[in-house]
């Protein structure tokens, strides 16, 4: 038998999520983003559910070829762009499209007899990870607009704190300055990430850019995916191994981190940190068993963790346990343990077998 620790993948949810998306951004293009595996997800039957999106958006370069070979035809936008001359050949043999944010990539086009290339012009405008600088937009713009080579320009750039109902200003500064910069050009425009989706429609542009929405996660503090009509799309469950009654004074896991102040019952989960579960999440953290809430209880294991059965009904070995997903937000697990979403659905290991499913 397996191991029972699997990961459910809900293929109807990720189209139900891509419809939310739709209808905030009617008027817009839409490039999903699935780089890291779709979120931990699986690339190809992640993109299977979103066949009908208008791009996707990734970081390496052999899943977008993958997403090629698989047959799709949608632009596929590499946001990191290419690291090399070398590179640049696959991109004009896969029509890949590739995001520019410094001037060495200026100067690799410029020693290249590439063409058909489709480019994403990503401009800093304050969150100073990628991007070029302003004062640096006039001079490559002219570069690449004499460049033979190059089919078409989109310009970018990326939101810092659109998730965050306190940083309205800044997201309206980044816009401004961003519009400053580029008044002077007119091409496409790729601003808005999930957050921004959601709540500044004056960034949907002509592109946008969803991540975790379309996963079933909120990309709030303070909004729950529940109330934004998005649906878990990934579940981890896993079944109890083990069940032991614990007496007054009893501890629990390495270091004995959690102990009994009264007479309970603990099961084992085979679940841990070898998983993706996150080795921090403390005692106290969320699980469903049986469809009831519970609880973690001491320090997670490589392989394992512990839960609350004291006041579970028919539990027994084999019953079932959900660490987040179908009833169990992965948001509320993250909030818990001191995270995000974004790094648990990441985080998902190599082990974890990925089923994929379609719910009625």
């Amino acid at each position: 038998m397996p191991r029972p620790t699997q990961a459910f993948i809900d293929l109807s949810a990720l189209a139900h999520n891509l419809g939310v998306v739709r209808q905030y951004v009617p008027c817009s293009r839409i490039m999903a983003v699935v780089k890291a595996d779709a979120y931990g997800h699986g690339l190809l039957h992640t993109a299977s559910a979103l066949k009908d999106v208008d791009g996707f958006a990734l970081l390496e370069l052999d899943a977008a070829i993958s997403l090629r070979d698989a047959g799709y035809q949608q632009p596929i936008l590499l946001l990191e762009g290419f690291f090399s001359t070398e590179e640049l050949a696959l991109f004009e043999q896969y029509r890949l499209s590739a995001v520019i944010h410094h001037s060495e990539q200026i100067a690799m086009l410029s020693d290249s007899k590439h063409h058909n290339l489709d480019l994403f012009l990503k401009i800093n405008t304050g969150m100073n990870r990628l991007g070029l600088a302003p004062e640096q937009f006039p001079q490559i713009m002219k570069a690449l607009t004499d460049h033979p080579g190059i089919d078409s320009i989109t310009l970018m750039t990326h939101f810092a704190s659109a998730d965050d109902p306190l940083e309205e200003d800044e997201v309206f500064q980044q816009l401004q300055y961003f519009e400053a910069i580029t008044q002077n050009h007119k091409y496409p425009h790729s601003l808005a990430n999930s957050a921004a989706i959601i709540r500044y429609p004056v960034t949907h542009a002509d592109w946008v850019r969803p991540g975790i929405m379309l996963y079933g996660a909120s990309p709030f503090a303070d909004k729950t995916a529940s109330e934004l009509n998005l649906k878990p799309v990934m579940t981890l469950s896993s079944k109890i191994i083990a069940i032991h009654d614990l007496k007054i004074g009893d501890r629990v896991g390495y270091h004995g981190l959690f102990q009994a102040d009264r007479p309970m019952r603990i099961g084992v989960v085979a679940c841990g940190y070898a998983d993706g579960y996150p080795r921090h999440a403390p005692t106290n953290t969320p699980v469903l068993v049986n469809n009831q809430r519970s609880r973690l209880l001491g320090r997670i294991s490589m392989d394992m963790l512990a839960i609350d059965l004291t006041e579970i009904r028919d539990v027994e070995l084999n019953s079932p346990v959900i660490l987040w997903g179908n009833g169990m937000p992965v948001d509320e697990v993250a909030h818990q343990a001191g995270t995000t979403s974004y790094e648990l659905l990441c985080a998902l290991a190599p082990r974890v077998e990925k089923i994929a499913m379609t719910q009625p």
